[in-house]
């Protein structure tokens, strides 16, 4: 089920990218036909790149969260919290090897 999020969150990251292309093409495609100066068309790049960035960053929380909630769901344990028992146990393990 991980592998699954794992692959749609890639899948989501990387529509993000094309749409980034895209949207440098179509500034390109604006320059031409609506006559923007360079320093416009950079500005406009600009802009769609700090839009698409925020975006990954909304998804990336967002998966984030919803991995959590199936890693909760499953009844799954964290590293932390795995390797904080990993060294409750090999202490109480010494205390009982004394």
């Amino acid at each position: 089920m991980l592998e699954l999020l794992e692959k749609a969150v890639m899948a989501t990251i990387g529509v993000a990218a094309i749409t980034q292309q895209k949207a440098e093409d179509l500034v390109a495609e604006m320059k031409d036909r609506f006559k923007l100066s360079e320093d416009e068309g950079k500005s406009l790049v600009d802009r769609i790149q700090a839009i698409a960035k925020e975006n990954r960053e909304k998804v990336m929380e967002m998966a984030e969260a919803e991995v959590k909630k199936v890693v909760d769901r499953l009844g799954l344990v964290s590293r932390e919290e795995f390797d904080r028992l990993s060294k409750r146990v090999q202490h109480l393990e010494s205390r009982c090897n004394d």
